[in-house]
């Protein structure tokens, strides 16, 4: 049996993907990292942002007490916290390799990262397309993929966490996923849920093209008609106040299937809270 229990998600308020797993032998924790975006619609964040980001930093904190492993699939501050290097004491640390398929400012960052944690971690593996086994619980990485539709921002590892005939994949930021790698490694793992980045359609037409988009929604259409039964799509897609009609054929395939596509926060019970794709309007209704 696995437990998922998304700790910060763009859906709940923040640029994360931090999210908790325990199974029957250990809890993990992937991506413990939350940040906001310095800028949308002209605005920096407004104190509501602020102050629920320091929330869902004291969460991955108390989360990281929790797990025996944590999981770092690359080095965006929104999915690690170098300033935190003490939430991997003791810890087990299965990071995305620093020096091979990465590009210069996620290297960089990896190599200061790295420095800080000196020390904490009790073992640190490099987890690119690496199996580990912790009892009867299984963590298998991809191999590097891109990060969103080509290089320019570098690559990440896909997570998949299987226990007692349960999988759960995690896809860390695919922005889609529109490349046949990305979504090869969900087909070929046949999870139950699927916590996935969905497409970057607030930058439609700017950074983020139609044929991506196209793309995407066949593969999540696979992924539903191959057997997941639980598709969460957030994170890059939920900074878009028109996220539910950027996708209509995967919510029609989802009915088709007996399956459901949710965000991070739905999955959770708790209430959609968009607030950087809201920033406009928390000016409006609290000026600062």
């Amino acid at each position: 049996m696995i437990e998922v229990e998304p700790i910060a998600f763009d859906s709940m308020g923040t640029r994360s993907m931090a999210t908790l797993v325990r199974t029957g032998d250990l809890t993990v924790l992937i991506d413990p990292g939350v940040s906001l975006a310095p800028i949308r619609y002209g605005l920096p964040p407004h104190p509501i942002e602020v102050e629920r980001m320091e929330e869902h930093h004291d969460a991955i904190v108390r989360a990281a007490r929790e797990a025996d492993v944590l999981v770092v699939t690359h080095y965006h501050y929104d999915h690690h916290m170098p300033d935190e290097p003490g939430i991997f004491e003791g810890k087990i640390a299965l990071i995305k390799h620093p020096r091979e398929k990465i590009n210069m400012s996620q290297r960089r960052r990896a190599a200061y990262f790295l420095g800080v944690l000196e020390g904490f971690p009790r073992q640190i593996e490099e987890a690119d397309g690496r199996e580990f086994r912790f009892g009867q619980t299984r963590i298998r990485f991809s191999q590097p993929v891109y990060h969103g539709t080509n290089p320019r921002l570098g690559y990440v590892i896909e997570v998949c966490i299987e226990h007692g005939g349960d999988k759960f994949v995690f896809t860390s930021d695919v922005e889609g996923p529109s490349l046949e790698d990305q979504v090869g490694f969900i087909l070929e793992e046949k999870p139950d849920l699927v916590f996935l980045d969905g497409p970057m359609t607030y930058m439609l037409g700017y950074r983020y093209s139609a044929k991506s988009l196209q793309a995407s929604v066949e593969n999540m259409v696979r992924m539903l008609e191959a057997g997941v039964q639980k598709l969460v799509v957030d994170h890059h897609f939920l900074r878009d106040l028109n996220y539910r009609e950027r996708i209509t054929p995967v919510y029609e395939a989802a009915r088709e299937h007996g399956a459901e596509v949710l965000t991070a926060a739905e999955f959770a019970g708790k209430p959609i809270e968009m607030l950087e794709a809201h920033r406009k309007e928390l000016y409006e209704r609290s000026p600062v």
